[in-house]
């Protein structure tokens, strides 16, 4: 049987989009997380000055949430630059070639389990009704009615990274200022824990492995901020 297919389109399995956009909404919010929590543990080691940590606290959220904004925005927009890439690929091909396209139709769902003459049949069947709808969704896995939104993508993003960095900066603002550290010490790991189980069962790996390195991770950040906050704030008093 004579090998139709084009060789450098993906034809990869997709994955739940909605899957993928809850498991980056608790990506985000674990980053916000760290990364005000290591921002404001480490000026606390520095100073006990409430405006301080505010100011700390606050830059950081803006600018990590602006700044995961516009990461998602400029990596989803150049996801749907190539989807529209590739959309224009196929119409192209099928409009020159449909009879060559109407054969990878078949290879595809042969591949799939189809029998040579059920897998025609439906191809034939698919290709009358709308072609290229059948061939996204088949070949390259996409609906061109539903292509991704780089400013729903930012805006998600932003949002969970946002609700992530709160917990850090309340936790380092409401208790005395001898509790801040441990208070935040403890929200943080417990948040970390809480996330790392959260992305293991989406991504259906170990949770137990997932908890361990987050929580690691984010002691030994803590702990690197604070010492590196407490040595400068001695040297600078």
């Amino acid at each position: 049987m004579t090998d139709a297919t084009h060789p450098h389109e993906p034809h990869a399995t997709g994955v739940s989009q909605k899957l993928n956009w809850l498991r980056a909404g608790v990506l985000g919010a674990n980053d916000g997380i760290v990364s005000v929590a290591s921002l404001v543990v480490g000026v606390a080691g520095a100073t006990t000055d409430t405006p301080a940590l505010l100011l700390a606290g606050v830059a950081g959220l803006v600018g990590g949430a602006i700044s995961m904004a516009l990461g998602e925005y400029v990596s989803v927009s150049s996801q749907r630059d190539s989807e529209r890439a590739l959309i224009a690929k196929e119409r192209r091909e099928l409009a020159e070639m449909p009879e060559e396209e109407l054969e990878e139709l078949t290879q595809l769902y042969q591949e799939r389990g189809l029998s040579r003459e059920t897998a025609a049949q439906v191809a034939t069947e698919l290709t009358a009704h709308d072609a290229l709808a059948a061939h996204l969704e088949v070949e390259l896995h996409i609906d061109e009615d539903d292509l991704v939104s780089p400013w729903q993508a930012a805006f998600s993003s932003a949002v969970a990274f946002t609700l992530g960095a709160l917990l850090p900066l309340l936790a380092i603002l409401l208790p005395p200022p001898e509790w801040r550290v441990p208070v935040t010490v403890v929200a943080v790991l417990i948040a970390l824990a809480v996330t790392g189980s959260i992305s293991a069962r989406l991504g259906g790996s170990s949770q137990g492995h997932a908890v361990l390195r987050l929580v690691i991770g984010g002691a030994l950040a803590l702990a690197a901020t604070y010492a590196i906050g407490t040595l400068l704030g001695t040297t600078v008093v």
